[in-house]
């Protein structure tokens, strides 16, 4: 099989406003350019669409996680790269969608976007740190609900201290060390 026909899903775990999104996308088009089948399974349209009706209870983001993990796997087994940029914050969620893809023998990659909630709360793309602090919302992951930050991701990118580009390359070195890009 060709480097381009080599499936795989990265996954990109961070806090809301991390980057994860952002360097999906810019990542996305370069593997483009070079030839790459890419998909970007995006958080917001997932539950938008694949998980309608889900909240924002543990069960329910396990269970948002679990779906996103299926379709990553179903797509990276048939040659895609997957990017999903969803936040997972529990470990065990991100451990379980791992798991599947090792019985699939399908590659699996946990990036994690490190940027420090302050930075965060400051770019506030969709303004839910500006929400929550109004008391407008609660259980805004890293603030007033829980977020497991990855112990050994693959790979972990410091996005408040490196360009976009800069985080999409380094993403990429990683995927052509792996033998995927």
């Amino acid at each position: 099989m060709s480097v381009t026909g080599a499936g795989a899903t990265i996954w990109l775990t961070g806090l809301p406003s991390a980057g994860k999104t952002t360097i999906a996308y810019e990542l996305a088009g370069r593997l483009r350019t070079e030839g790459h089948k890419v998909e970007v399974l995006d958080g917001d349209e997932i539950r938008e669409f694949l998980s309608a009706g889900l909240g924002f209870s543990r069960e329910d983001r396990h269970t948002n996680v679990a779906r996103i993990g299926f379709v990553a796997e179903l797509l990276a087994a048939n040659g895609v790269k997957v990017l999903v940029p969803v936040i997972a914050p529990f470990a065990d969620s991100r451990e379980a969608v791992r798991k599947r893809h090792a019985a699939e023998s399908t590659t699996y990659l946990e990036v994690h976007v490190a940027t420090p909630v302050e930075v965060c709360s400051l770019r506030d793309v969709k303004g839910l740190y500006a929400k929550q602090a109004a008391g407008e919302i609660s259980g805004l992951t890293g603030v007033d609900d829980p977020y497991e930050a990855p112990e050994s991701p693959d790979l972990r990118i410091e996005s408040h201290q490196q360009t976009v580009q800069e985080s999409a390359a380094a993403l990429h070195a990683l995927l052509t060390e792996r033998g995927l890009a």
